[in-house]
């Protein structure tokens, strides 16, 4: 069996962002040289995500007012966590709600997500540099 792991870095701009990192995936899959297996995504941060769903713009905004809508972010004061100084307990509580990590069947070297599934990372207190771990094991 053989093992890959690589990490994809982001920095984004805004608070929250929701980014398609499927083909960033892809291309560590083809520098894996695993044709059979699994790929484990990971987001490496408490205040992000990775999830699949569909790549359609309606749809992340419809996510992220949604998000906003059971976890806002303001007051800051309505969480006990920000009391430590952060301003982030929103994001603790849409990481939650939208998973730390997928994973995903390799079959003749190529991820199988069903139709129109995408991978995303989605960013819930950015404006700083994290990480996605891509970790794929098989043959």
């Amino acid at each position: 069996m053989k093992s890959h792991r690589q990490y994809l870095w982001f920095n984004t701009p805004n608070r929250r962002d929701y980014i398609n990192i499927t083909p960033a995936v892809e291309q560590e899959l083809q520098n894996s040289g695993i044709t059979e297996g699994l790929c484990l995504v990971n987001a490496m941060h408490i205040t992000a995500s990775v999830y699949i769903n569909d790549e359609e713009s309606g749809l992340l905004q419809d996510y992220d007012e949604w998000l906003e809508k059971l976890a806002p972010h303001e007051p800051i004061s309505r969480y006990r966590h920000n009391r430590t100084g952060e301003d982030n307990g929103d994001a603790h509580h849409k990481r939650q709600i939208m998973g730390r990590e997928v994973v995903v069947a390799v079959t003749d070297g190529q991820l199988d997500l069903g139709p129109w599934e995408q991978i995303f990372y989605g960013e819930f207190d950015g404006r700083r540099r994290k990480r996605v771990m891509v970790k794929i094991i098989g043959e």
